[in-house]
């Protein structure tokens, strides 16, 4: 394009100054990098175009062609969630859900307190980390019927098969939390004499996340083994079985708890 230059039984191109030769080794290209030096830092020729790059610890500008420091390269520990780095400083940011607490710690937004959340008149807001949920206020279904706190099943035929009473509980736990843990207590509202509690997870623990530890003659505390990601709903079943030994029959209650894992670790 520019210049031909012979050699023995071949030859090769050759750019004016301020230009470099194409890959195609034969057209010539502006060559910004060496005729205006537009970069900050590093400059790298492109065709017909040019790319800058900056030193370690430093961020290119809006202006695409200035440096400036990066402090969120400094440390992962800058902010708990997100760290924005800005002309001279730095800001953190928060996922949905959460507000900024100081100046790098993400605080869960409690919707139901605040009367953000959308539930209707017959539903409950429950919080946990990130968000909120709506669960009926009266959960019981047939054959049950809503007595005090607990769902009471009162007909002889249809609860031949089923638990006698069912109370439902919900708690929030954050993602990815430390195992083991102690999360939640079963406990027996009533102590009889001669009687035996027996206590056991009768459904939602396919996966083994949960373990039951006796940890009195009327208590039981769940252990979470396994640490659970979100964001996740986790409902699991907690049967306690009543021996009457004078009398010689059982009796049993079961707790169904709603476990709202939240989308982060905080």
């Amino acid at each position: 394009m520019h210049r031909c230059v012979n050699t023995p039984g071949s030859y090769y191109c050759e750019c004016n100054v301020g230009y470099k030769l194409a890959s195609n080794n034969h057209s010539c290209v502006v060559d910004e990098c060496d005729v205006q030096s537009p970069c900050q830092h590093h400059c790298f020729n492109l065709l017909g175009s040019f790319l800058c790059q900056c030193e370690q610890g430093f961020e290119l500008a809006h202006d695409s062609v200035s440096c400036q420091i990066d402090e969120c390269s400094f440390s992962s520990y800058m902010c708990q969630y997100q760290c924005i780095n800005t002309a001279g400083s730095y800001s953190c940011e928060c996922p949905e859900g959460y507000q900024l607490q100081g100046n790098r710690l993400c605080q869960d937004i409690n919707e139901c307190e605040m009367g953000t959340h959308n539930c209707q008149e017959d539903e409950m807001c429950w919080n946990y980390y990130g968000g909120f949920r709506c669960y009926p206020r009266n959960p019981c279904e047939p054959p049950y019927t809503k007595s005090s706190e607990r769902c009471i099943c009162r007909s002889t035929t249809d609860c031949q098969s089923l638990p006698p009473s069912i109370v439902y509980k919900y708690m929030s736990i954050q993602a990815d939390r430390t195992v083991p843990a102690d999360i939640f207590q079963i406990q027996a509202t009533n102590m009889y004499a001669n009687t035996h509690n027996t206590f056991r997870i009768k459904a939602g623990n396919e996966g083994g996340e949960f373990f039951l530890r006796r940890s009195s003659s009327v208590s039981a505390m769940l252990v979470m083994t396994k640490p659970l990601s979100g964001p996740r709903e986790c409902v699991v079943d907690l049967e306690m079985v009543t021996h009457h030994m004078t009398m010689n029959y059982k009796t049993s209650s079961l707790l169904r708890l709603t476990i709202i894992v939240g989308p982060y670790p905080f």
